[in-house]
Formats: C-alpha cells, sequence, structure tokens
C-alpha cells in the first residue's frame, strides 16, 4: 500500500470513529423563545402573574418548588399561591410541595406528613421537596443533626416510593462553602459567603463536612431504589462532572437539575469544554434544566432577571456563542448541544421524571393576561 492510500484509510477509519455530535443541527439564540421548555426549579412566593407573564412570553413552563425555607413566606401560604398559580394556568404552572420537621421523631409525625403531602398531591403537586434543614440545621432529642438517610424517614419515602411522588432534595452547599475564600472558583460565592460568615462552612468545624453531607445523601439513594430521585443544584457535585458522572452511575433512579449551578459548571468548561460537553451528551436523559429564580412579593425586576437568566443559560447550553460570565471573570463558549439533546434536557425529561402530561401550555394572548392579572389583583 503506498503513503498516500495509507494516510487516506487512516482518515477513513478516523472519520468512522469519530463521533457526528458536532454537525447534528443546533438551535441558536433566535430560537430561544420558540422551543418548548422548562424550567424543573423556581420558587413563586406571589401569585402578582409575573412569573407566568415571562414564562409565556419565553417559552416555559415551570415547576414552582415550595421548601421550608425560613425566609420564604410559611408553607400554607406558599400552598395558596401554588393552588391560585396552577388553577390560573395548569398548562404551564406546575408545583412541588414541602414538609415540616417540627415535631420529627413524634408517633404522629409520620402520618401527618402523610396526611398532607397526599392533599397536596390531591391539589396538583407532583412531588415533594426536602432541603438542606435536614442535615445542616434540624438536630434531634440527642442533639446530633438529623441527616436524610434517619431512620425516621423511611415510612415517609416508602410512602412516595408507592405512590411514585418524585423527592426533590437539597442536601448541603455548594462545595465552595467549604473552602477558603481563595480557593473558591465562584465570585458569586465568594462574595456571599464572605458576607455572611454565619452560613460559611469553613468556619464553622463543629458543622457536618461536605463529604459528610453527601455520604448520607447517597447512603439514602442506595436505600429506596425505587424512589424517583432528583438531586437539586447538581445533587451538590456542581464542581466536578466527573464526581457527578460517578454519582449518577451509581445510582439509576437519580436525576439532578441544573439550578443556581451553571457558573460552576461554566468554570469546568472554560478549562475542560469537551469533557463538560462529552458529559451532557452521555447524560442526556438525567439531566433537568432549573434555574432557582425566585418572585418575592413586591418584585418589581423579576420579569427581567428570569428573561436574562433564561436567555444566558440558553446561550450556553444550546448556542456556540460567546458570552462572558462575571461570576467567573471568564468568556464562555457555548456547548452547542445537539436539538435532540436540548429537547430532553430543557422539556422531556422533566415530563418524565414528574410525570406530566404531553400537552404544551399555549402562549398567553394579551387579554388573556390581563384578565389574570386582575384576577389576582383583586
Amino acid at each position: 500500500m503506498t503513503r498516500l492510500k495509507l494516510l487516506t484509510a487512516v482518515a477513513i477509519q478516523c472519520l468512522a470513529a469519530a463521533p457526528l455530535t458536532h454537525a447534528a443541527p443546533v438551535y441558536t439564540a433566535a430560537d430561544f423563545q420558540s422551543v418548548h421548555k422548562f424550567d424543573a426549579h423556581v420558587h413563586a412566593n406571589t401569585a402578582s402573574g409575573a412569573l407566568l407573564d415571562t414564562a409565556a412570553k419565553d417559552g416555559f413552563e415551570v415547576l414552582s418548588i415550595n421548601v421550608d425555607y425560613p425566609a420564604f413566606p410559611s408553607l400554607d401560604e406558599q400552598a395558596r399561591v401554588a393552588h391560585a398559580l396552577q388553577a390560573a394556568q395548569p398548562q404551564r404552572f406546575h408545583f412541588a410541595t414541602s414538609f415540616s420537621m417540627k415535631g420529627f421523631g413524634q408517633p404522629q409525625w409520620q402520618s401527618q406528613t402523610i396526611q398532607r403531602i397526599d392533599a397536596e398531591v390531591a391539589r396538583g403537586a407532583v412531588a415533594v421537596k426536602v432541603w438542606k434543614n435536614i442535615g445542616m440545621v434540624e438536630k434531634d432529642s440527642q442533639g446530633h443533626y438529623i441527616m436524610l438517610d434517619d431512620h425516621g424517614f423511611d415510612g415517609l419515602m416508602k410512602h412516595l416510593e408507592d405512590a411514585h411522588i418524585p423527592l426533590i432534595a437539597h442536601q448541603a452547599e455548594p462545595r465552595n462553602c467549604w473552602l477558603p475564600l481563595d480557593q473558591m472558583t465562584t465570585e458569586n460565592d465568594r462574595s456571599y459567603f464572605k458576607e455572611h460568615p454565619e452560613y460559611y462552612m469553613y468556619l464553622h468545624p463543629e458543622m457536618p463536612g461536605y463529604e459528610t453531607l453527601m455520604a448520607a445523601r447517597d447512603r439514602f439513594v442506595a436505600r429506596h431504589p425505587k424512589l424517583v430521585f432528583d438531586g437539586a443544584h447538581l445533587a451538590s457535585l456542581e464542581w466536578s462532572v466527573k464526581r457527578l458522572a460517578r454519582f449518577l452511575d451509581d445510582y439509576p433512579n437519580a436525576v439532578v437539575d441544573l439550578a443556581a449551578r451553571m457558573t460552576q459548571v461554566q468554570y469546568q468548561s472554560v478549562r475542560h469544554h469537551d469533557a463538560v460537553r462529552q458529559f451532557f451528551l452521555k447524560y442526556q436523559d438525567r439531566l433537568l434544566y432549573g434555574t432557582d429564580l425566585t418572585e418575592d412579593p413586591g418584585d418589581t425586576t423579576f420579569a427581567a432577571e428570569a428573561d436574562a437568566f433564561w436567555r444566558s443559560d440558553w446561550s450556553y447550553l444550546a448556542t456556540r456563542d460567546t458570552q462572558h460570565i462575571d461570576a467567573i471573570r471568564a468568556d464562555v463558549t457555548g456547548l452547542a448541544l445537539p436539538r435532540s439533546v436540548i429537547d430532553k434536557i430543557y422539556f422531556t425529561n422533566a415530563k418524565r421524571v414528574f410525570g406530566l402530561s404531553k400537552n404544551t401550555a399555549r402562549p398567553l394572548t394579551q387579554r388573556s393576561a390581563q384578565r389574570r392579572r386582575f384576577r389576582f389583583e383583586t
């Protein structure tokens, strides 16, 4: 064989072996509003209508997650808001319920909690949320932190398994919370924990460590293999797609959402773009798009903030465009994921995980939007 033929044969073999993902059709920034999308992690703390109006304009359905968080309205008020918004647009607005840890360990806690969850599911809740107060705030009668794998949750989790109700779990904080300031990877984490030392775990060695919380969470997921488990915020493994891949490999019942952790992913892609892209391609069926956007009463900037977040994330995940990300002080090139992958991450995965209808919400007309706003204002 001549040298030319040999080189040609090698080239053909390489082309045949190479993945064609970059050649697959991709979306552009201009496609943003026209593609059906689903934000699987927002918080609607007011029924003002701004969330639904902005979601309709930008082509989103949303999952609003109620949570037992002291800075939010009470769980009862969050439920009231969720019921009102879902009544207004049931095809666009979906919600997850939560429960209080008050009375945990007492005889009636489990039955009362299950009763509350079932009542909310009957009103339309599609999932249950547990927050990081489990592991980082709540203590038992002996003064020990209550971890997610505490056997006191077993009956409740068995009920969720039997009823096919997904669990959304926010465990721990970003790993940056346990690092010195000069080792943190994002400016938003660095500035926040510098300004809030009470929440900065690096300064509190008496609190459970990062790996302790991750180990408890992993034991919990292993104990409940039939439970649909949604690890919020990339399951707090946002700092390493390699570590996150191992979690997804170990626990086939788990999915994760991207809420409030995009900058940590972008930090990695600036350094290892292809590795991050390959992670999204490999685990395209296990990833849910989410933001953690929160609309509070009196918030007049929410619509603009939501639109900016959604468009920036779309640019990163769906296109080849480059944008400057202040939180990591870097220009970030988009992953340009194929359209088929974007459709899963942005829509069909959430529909599957939360057992929702394939029907999609239609854009609001100006007249219907005005009617709905009037209803909430009165």
